[in-house]
């Protein structure tokens, strides 16, 4: 294994240098020697993200370590990187924190970030998992864009098309209000005090910086081939999935459980994108079990 990187503390936040001169920015949340289980946030957020109720990481006995992809936040932005390349950057958080072997999940755009991690070092993850993941963007035989609300159809077409393009569309989508498109089921969750606050919380550190992240996130995710195949992940995997999500259609998660020759597939009937909240718990005692 690679000699550690340096670790630095800033505060509440560590910061892990790169053999490239890039910084990720990382935070840890619940029991300090418990077991770790790494993260990757969703599209466009930061190592702030995370289930709003700490006490489950308490209850659980879980160490949850977040990280900024680069771009967001503190992390310092890599250009034209592609999902694939997440694989490195969580390695070197691992060899950072002197974590040899363990479960990895992400939510939304972070999912594809996790399998990537898993495709590329199987000796090293226990189980991943991911909670309303889109497919890749040049899935065959995916009607990628079919059920998905207008605005992500448009932003993933602007994302094949350019960075300048992409930057545009966000600029003019930036400041809508996207909630009357969604389902109730969607607007409950939203709308609790604690998954509002801290949503509110690592989107404003995610941009903090710029745009920078958000377009190199989702130029990775819906405008380039990942760099990976998901059919190679012989790591257990769990997908979850809300039947109501328009965000990123169920059917992109039902495409993911057809290549992954490992994995389970879980619905939620009633739940939209949101619903990955209520879903991880469930999901955190099965990366652990």
């Amino acid at each position: 294994m690679p000699a550690p990187s340096p670790v630095g503390l800033v505060g509440g936040m560590r910061t892990v240098e790169l053999p490239d001169g890039r910084t990720l920015a990382t935070e840890e949340w619940g029991v300090p020697d418990g077991t770790p289980v790494l993260y990757a946030h969703g599209t466009p957020m930061s190592r702030l993200a995370r289930y709003p109720d700490e006490g489950l990481f308490t209850e659980l006995g879980i160490r949850l370590i977040t990280y900024d992809r680069p771009g967001f936040g503190a992390s310092t932005p890599n250009p034209d990187r592609r999902v694939v390349d997440a694989a490195a950057d969580i390695a070197a958080i691992a060899d950072a924190f002197g974590l040899s072997r363990f479960p990895v999940f992400g939510v939304s755009g972070g999912g594809p970030h996790a399998l990537a991690f898993a495709a590329l070092h199987p000796d090293r993850v226990s189980r991943v998992a991911t909670l309303a993941s889109p497919a890749p963007c040049d899935a065959s035989g995916l009607d990628w864009g079919g059920g998905m609300m207008e605005d992500n159809r448009r932003s993933a077409a602007a994302a094949r098309q350019g960075r300048a393009e992409l930057a545009e569309f966000l600029v003019s989508v930036e400041h809508k209000d996207l909630t009357s498109l969604l389902p109730a089921a969607e607007l409950e969750v939203l709308s609790r005090p604690e998954v509002g606050g801290m949503l509110s919380a690592a989107y404003a550190e995610a941009i903090r910086p710029g745009y920078d992240g958000w377009i190199d996130d989702e130029r990775a995710l819906f405008g380039l081939p990942w760099g990976f195949d998901p059919a190679v992940i012989g790591t257990p995997t769990r997908l979850w999935h809300g039947d109501l999500d328009t965000v990123v259609p169920v059917t992109h998660a039902v495409w993911l459980d057809s290549r992954l020759p490992a994995s389970t597939l879980v619905r939620g009937a009633s739940s939209g994108h949101a619903g990955h909240f209520d879903a991880t718990p469930d999901v955190l005692r099965w990366l652990l079990s």
